[in-house]
């Protein structure tokens, strides 16, 4: 699958494409489909979604947090393997995040496991690109999770970027 991405916000109608996307990814912590189909729905407004030629290839979820209106929580980055490593990803950010600053967000959120170093780029990247400062810290540490029977779950370092504006 070629041709020009097309970003914009996610309706229902992508929850099932979300969920296969995740799913392949094999890094996300993969929620229910009905979770998905869910964010489609009521975080429409905080998500985006990229497609060629009318299917999904990449999307991010994300929520304003509502103790800190200022601020958008990016739930999960993910993107077909069909399309990586041509951007997407900071692209779906840059164009998520640059919408979401002329409605007041000055701040982005997101956690990422230690391990994940293609994350840590995507966001770190991200602060470069918007000419901003980004703070990481622990915020739930490995015996933070319940055993699920899947060995134990990596720590989850906040990352904390901004004062963002308008580019």
């Amino acid at each position: 699958m070629s041709g020009k991405h097309l970003i914009e916000s996610p309706t229902k109608a992508d929850g099932a494409a979300l969920w296969r996307i995740a799913r392949d990814s094999r890094k996300l912590d993969l929620n229910s489909p009905y979770a998905y189909l869910l964010w489609c729905h009521d975080f429409a407004d905080s998500s985006v979604v990229a497609r060629v030629e009318g299917a999904a290839v990449g999307f991010v979820i994300a929520y304003r947090k509502p103790s800190a209106p200022d601020t958008a929580l990016v739930w999960q980055v993910a993107v077909d393997a069909s399309q990586r490593g041509k951007g997407l990803a900071g692209a779906l950010l840059d164009e998520l995040f640059a919408k979401l600053v002329d409605e007041g967000v000055r701040y982005l959120e997101t956690t990422i496991t230690p391990d994940n170093e293609a994350s840590i780029r995507l966001f770190g990247s991200f602060a470069k690109r918007w000419n901003t400062a980004l703070e990481s810290a622990e915020l739930f540490g490995a015996d933070d999770f319940p055993d699920d029977g899947e060995g134990a779950h990596e720590p989850e370092d906040l990352y904390r970027i901004g004062p963002l504006e308008r580019k």
